[in-house]
């Protein structure tokens, strides 16, 4: 038989957030005006974060020209316009990323997945300490449809982030799918979603540790710079190895 777990007295010490900065990218289908259904959800995190004095950035991908690719500028591969650079900018000045997309045919959208794909084409750069790009921030996913694949989105996006250099904390994704089959979605009356505990829960969860892990990060001036250098590596330092002059 299963322990019940203890409740344990909640923190009253409120952490200081103020200063963090975070991107919402929204990769619904729908463009503006449009309603979207995942913005529904990125609203709920958000408001988490504007009322810990976060400063919150949004983008919804599909407002603007993308091209496909995986350079950082992809009209100098081609393209005669691609809005993706100046995108990437306000991207870089946030300490959190959040990626939220609609599940379609139990997949990531077809824009989630060129958002990725852009961002990795940035992966190589290295930041002022040799290290690639994009460590020292953290990212997290938001997803909702009404369908199964949650979670299946959700290993494929924050495996993807993680790779190119995104720190993931624990519980770094949460979402809405309702009743699995053709049914309401999160904003349609009577879904259910807004007042889902397990999804508000788990939002609220991977919000409170985006900001934590930020903020840990912030205060540490990044993430630690030893054995992660590329440009130490290229350089010839191989901490971990022997040298091989001396075997």
């Amino acid at each position: 038989m299963s322990t019940p777990p203890s409740a344990a007295a909640p923190s009253s010490t409120s952490p200081d957030f103020t200063g963090l900065r975070a991107m919402y990218v929204n990769c619904t289908l729908n463009r503006s005006p449009g309603r979207s259904h995942t913005q529904g959800v990125i609203d709920r995190s958000v408001a988490i974060m504007e009322a810990n004095g976060v400063s919150v950035d949004r983008i919804r991908a599909v407002d603007h020209d993308i091209a496909t690719g995986v350079r950082p500028d992809m009209t100098q591969f081609g393209w005669d316009s691609d809005e993706w650079p100046a995108l990437l900018a306000r991207i870089l000045a946030a300490d959190i990323l959040v990626i939220g997309g609609p599940i379609w045919l139990g997949d990531n959208s077809s824009v989630t997945r060129r958002v990725i794909e852009r961002l990795y084409g940035y992966s190589g750069v290295l930041n002022e300490h040799g290290q690639y790009a994009y460590y020292g921030r953290v990212a997290g996913c938001l997803l909702t449809g009404n369908e199964d694949g949650l979670k299946h989105c959700a290993m494929s996006i924050l495996y993807s982030l993680q790779h190119i250099g995104f720190t993931v904390p624990p519980q770094a994704d949460a979402g809405w799918i309702g009743e699995v089959g053709p049914g309401p979605s999160y904003l349609d009356e009577g879904s259910g979603g807004p007042e889902n505990d397990f999804t508000n829960r788990n939002i609220t969860f991977m919000t409170y540790n985006l900001l934590h892990t930020a903020s840990m990060l912030r205060d540490a001036g990044g993430f630690p710079a030893y054995g992660n250098q590329r440009s130490a590596w290229d350089a010839g330092a191989r901490p971990g190895h022997a040298n091989p002059e001396y075997r």
